[in-house]
């Protein structure tokens, strides 16, 4: 990569953290609630996933909103059990990877998560690798806890004027093309992870 090019901005699941959505769709089967799939994809435009991965409903909420739709078929742990059923591993080559590229380039992450899914997976990072995931990272960024979402064109920019960044220095790396496309419009480079590639194999 040219000089030119000193920030990365990473996406997590999908990119860096391995998921399996299937896992938790089948989950909240198993607790009654059988059109998951059809929530899920409305939850990503407007419904109280979005809500809850904007912080605008806490876990107490969220977890009440699955009750009542699952007709209270399952216990909150069963719930969570299941939310969390997604998140896999966070693969040492990665780590690696990402340590050697921060002697480089400024490092940030932004992902779309919620409180449940940020304390599951952080336990598990430094359970696995003996250190603190966000230590990866000049800053790592939560769409609940900073209250905005990819891809609204406000949470690339809230990275990008906290750190003095400018557009034409950075990178933006996501599974998601419809994030990508929106970090290009604000004239960042915007990189889609294909199904299939490891974000290790990137030209870093």
């Amino acid at each position: 990569m040219t000089t030119g090019r000193k920030n990365i901005i990473f996406d997590l699941g999908g990119v860096l953290l391995n998921l399996d959505i299937q896992r938790t769709l089948d989950a909240f089967r198993q607790i009654g609630l059988n059109n998951i799939e059809e929530l899920f994809r409305i939850g990503h435009a407007s419904s109280f996933f979005k809500q809850y991965e904007t912080g605008t409903i806490n876990n107490e909420e969220f977890i009440s909103s699955i009750e009542k739709l699952a007709g209270n078929m399952g216990s909150g742990q069963q719930i969570i059990a299941a939310w969390n059923a997604m998140l896999l591993d966070f693969p040492v080559d990665r780590v690696k990877w990402l340590q050697q590229l921060k002697l480089k380039y400024r490092l940030f992450l932004f992902s779309n998560t919620n409180a449940i899914h940020l304390a599951r997976f952080q336990q598990a990072f430094t359970e696995a690798h003996g250190f603190i995931m966000d230590e990866l990272f000049e800053v790592a960024y939560y769409s609940h806890l900073v209250q905005l979402r990819k891809p609204d064109a406000a949470a690339y920019e809230i990275v990008l004027t906290q750190n003095n960044l400018l557009p034409a220095e950075t990178f933006f790396i996501d599974d998601a093309l419809v994030n990508v496309e929106a970090a290009k419009a604000r004239g960042i480079n915007g990189i889609h992870l294909q199904p299939g590639v490891q974000v290790t194999e990137l030209p870093f």
